[in-house]
């Protein structure tokens, strides 16, 4: 029976890489494995995107035919302009590098979640599940918000410009345009997270994050003045509000939080850096002493072996 005794499992390579037991060329070789896995989902997301390419095309091309002017008597789409040979076919895999990260994002970002969660506690890997959990969606919500309204901005640039122009964009610069703002408006809500991490690992409090309201807003609208594609005031004025509205939202989780946690009630709470805090003086009775027991006899020391002669101390060698 001895012979079909099943071996011992050893731990796993996210028990040893969380105590530490795993040595650097191991870690070396896992990253490698594991960029190594990450390259072919994103290679075989490239494959399924330059498939895709032409749908996703004539997606982003919606917000152009929206424009007044760019649709003939029955109602079709006019095409955009290409300059070179090698245009179409340099945007359609600029499109379908595009689509492979979105499409192999869960095993790309399950290889770096892999790699980096063993050196996190347990609490901390909680935290980044509900973080991640919410920072999709935010994405999501700010690119879908600016494919809807990016024509108001083109609009806008177009009246705004001097007249005489046709309405015939090149492809490759409004492709450049719709993506950009996309990309911006995506990143640009996931603001509330970074103050939502402040207050949940303590950094913070929701009323010292209220007391920034105004720096919130100014910094709002200058970096959507700066980094927004659209030099009209439509679409900076749209992230801005957007990004101060969501800021206004994560300051009421962040006092959720802290009421969730009893903050702010703490016995120093409410009291200034440069203001003394309240003293008890209630005085307290004294109460009578225990009774001190005699002190016992102390017993004679022990005789003290008389020294080594110093000839005796060392070896021949020392």
């Amino acid at each position: 029976m001895a012979a079909f005794a099943l071996r011992k499992r050893g731990p796993s390579k996210f028990e040893r890489a969380a105590d530490g037991s795993m040595s650097l060329i191991e870690h070396v070789r896992e990253l490698r494995t594991r960029l190594f896995r990450a390259s072919l989902a994103v290679v075989g997301g490239l494959i399924v995107g330059f498939w895709l390419a032409d749908p996703v095309f004539l997606l982003l091309k919606q917000p152009y035919c929206r424009l007044p002017g760019t649709t003939d008597a029955l109602g079709n789409c006019q095409d955009l302009l290409a300059l070179a040979p090698t245009t179409g076919f340099v945007l359609k895999l600029k499109l379908a590098l595009w689509l492979g990260l979105i499409i192999g994002g869960p095993v790309w970002l399950y290889q770096l979640w892999a790699f980096i969660a063993p050196g996190l506690h347990r609490h901390e890997r909680k935290w980044a599940y509900v973080f991640v959990a919410i920072a999709a969606p935010l994405f999501a919500a700010g690119a879908v918000l600016a494919y809807l309204v990016v024509d108001k901005g083109l609009g806008f640039l177009m009246d705004s410009g001097v007249g005489g122009l046709s309405n015939q964009f090149e492809v490759s610069a409004y492709i450049a345009f719709i993506t950009n703002m996309i990309l911006l408006f995506g990143v640009a809500f996931e603001f509330p997270l970074i103050l939502l991490m402040l207050n949940f690992t303590g950094v913070t409090s929701a009323r010292r994050l209220l007391s920034w309201w105004r720096v919130v807003i100014f910094i709002s609208f200058a970096f959507a003045a700066i980094a927004t594609p659209d030099p009209g005031p439509f679409g900076m004025t749209l992230l801005a509000a957007s990004l101060s509205l969501l800021y206004f939202v994560a300051v009421g989780v962040a006092f959720l939080n802290d009421k969730r946690r009893g903050r702010g009630k703490e016995i120093y709470a409410g009291i200034g850096d440069d203001e003394v805090s309240p003293l008890d003086t209630t005085p307290e009775p004294v109460e009578a002493g225990q009774r001190v027991e005699a002190a016992g006899p102390i017993d004679a020391p022990e005789p003290i072996t008389a020294p080594t002669p110093i000839e005796r101390r060392y070896d021949d060698m020392t």
